[in-house]
């Protein structure tokens, strides 16, 4: 059976504040939007694959551009580990972390995805269950089963609905000081939070929550409600 491929756009790869551990999360697919080879895949997709792995006790492989497409034994290898995938009602959603970030390889995939330049997801799938379109409106395939072989880092997407909400190098709740947060919202922020963006926000809110609190400010309160602009930053996140 051919294995097929089907690629998203990472849109927003993120890093918060603190040491490199190369953890992020996003979505490996979206269901219902056609990517560039003109299948659509519906939710319940991944349902019987994600459940078979489950009984290996493993996820599928993380690769570098699907391995190469055949180049050399290295290429095969993999780039990181997935930690977790779930369908949920928007698409495929996964964690994981890269490995070796202290090896030039492993440093170069982590900067590159952190500029954006290493921007796409793409699953390496086989077809189980599909339903060909019969109008020039319809998608090619309409994807109801497939075998999920493996989910690779890439740099050409073809679907771009698909993000990654976070590449974090700290759980949020590490984030102790206003310095911090003004760090974490010029990064999750993406291009349009420059570091003077994010201090601004970050001492407008201070003012106003001075303000509030009758010159008494709350600094612990504060920073929880700092927290809980994580969501607004990251809408993408479940």
């Amino acid at each position: 059976m051919k294995m097929d491929r089907f690629t998203s756009d990472l849109c927003e790869v993120k890093f918060a504040n603190g040491a490199q551990d190369g953890t992020f999360s996003g979505y490996g697919s979206i269901f219902g939007n056609v990517d560039s080879h003109g299948d659509v895949i519906e939710k319940g997709a991944f349902k019987e694959s994600l459940r078979a792995w489950e009984a290996k006790g493993k996820l599928p492989p993380m690769l570098l551009q699907h391995g190469g497409f055949f180049g050399p034994v290295d290429d095969m290898l993999p780039i990181g580990k997935w930690n977790s995938m779930e369908e949920n009602s928007k698409g495929l959603k996964v964690e994981g972390q890269l490995f070796a970030l202290g090896t030039d390889r492993g440093q170069l995939i982590y900067e590159g995805m952190k500029a954006g330049s290493l921007d796409g997801l793409s699953i390496g799938y086989r077809a189980k269950k599909y339903t060909v379109g019969t109008k020039p409106t319809d998608p090619s395939r309409t994807l109801h089963e497939i075998e999920l072989v493996e989910l690779s880092v890439v740099t050409f997407p073809s679907n771009d609905k698909a993000t990654v909400g976070a590449v974090k190098s700290a759980d949020i709740d590490a984030l102790k000081t206003l310095s911090d947060f003004e760090d974490f919202l010029r990064e999750a922020g993406g291009p349009r939070w420059t570091k003077n963006t994010a201090r601004d926000f970050v001492g407008r809110l201070t003012k106003i929550a001075r303000r509030e609190a009758g010159g008494d400010l709350d600094v612990a309160g504060l920073l929880e409600g700092l927290r809980s602009t994580r969501k607004l930053i990251s809408p993408n996140q479940a």
